[in-house]
């Protein structure tokens, strides 16, 4: 039961983490949008919401509630949540970006809808992670829109 809860939270750390380095440095020069926060506050934001994504990703493994359609839906806002900060920092690819991000926006909603019909409260704790994605698309327009 441990190592399945240590590995459900280390996977996205470990690789939002990676993805997080690889980005990291391309933020100072662009400008911000009203209500950015400062850049030291992201990897804050993202640690806990990856814990609590693997938190509740891992209680429905080790509970047996762990479906193909959670499987599915789970890895694949991973994959997508993971690959946004290349488009958006790496690339460049702004608009892009931003239309990814809402298909993000989608994939974070159906999982956390996926995840309640398992388990109410390990949807709810999604919540922030659908906030804080919400807030990112607001950012993304907002840069896009400053920095063409």
């Amino acid at each position: 039961m441990f190592k399945t809860y240590l590995k459900s939270i280390l996977i996205p750390v470990i690789l939002g983490g990676l993805v997080g380095l690889i980005t990291r440095g391309n933020f100072a020069t662009l400008v911000k949008p009203s209500l950015t926060p400062p850049g030291f506050i992201f990897p804050i934001i993202w640690t806990i919401l990856y814990i609590l994504m693997g938190l509740g990703y891992g209680y429905l493994k080790v509970h047996n509630l762990n479906t193909l359609d959670i499987k599915k839906a789970y890895y694949t806002q991973l994959i997508v949540n993971l690959i946004w900060p290349i488009i958006f920092f790496l690339f460049h690819l702004r608009l892009l970006a931003f239309i990814w991000i809402i298909i993000l926006d989608y994939l974070v909603l159906s999982m956390i809808i996926k995840f309640i019909k398992k388990e109410k409260w390990v949807g709810l704790i999604q919540i922030p992670y659908l906030v804080w994605v919400l807030f990112a698309t607001y950012l993304n327009l907002f840069f896009y829109l400053l920095n063409r």
